[in-house]
């Protein structure tokens, strides 16, 4: 899945339906290998390691979840000041 094209498709088309805090957890949350593997090469290992302590309440899953589980969905529009924009789609696998 290329999470690059994602992004910009969603930059573009969607508008925003709820923007969420994002939140500082004590310690790591775990996230997938897979997620992890896939931000590689988008995002430096420093940041992926600041954004593993991030975590938002998903309106849309109605429970908390890692930041990087949010940035990778198919509802993340962008993410300004420690705010996510959120298109609040219902998603098809979760």
């Amino acid at each position: 899945m290329n999470f690059n094209l994602i992004i910009v498709v969603n930059l573009v088309s969607e508008e925003p339906k709820y923007f969420v805090k994002i939140f500082e957890k004590n310690g790591v949350i775990k996230v997938s290998k897979e997620i992890q593997e896939n931000l590689k090469g988008i995002l430096s290992k420093k940041m992926i390691a600041k954004m593993k302590r991030e975590a938002v309440n998903c309106p849309v899953l109605n429970k908390e979840r890692p930041f990087l589980e949010c940035f990778v969905c198919n509802n993340f529009i962008r993410r300004i000041r420690g705010e996510i924009q959120c298109a609040g789609l219902p998603l098809l696998d979760t």
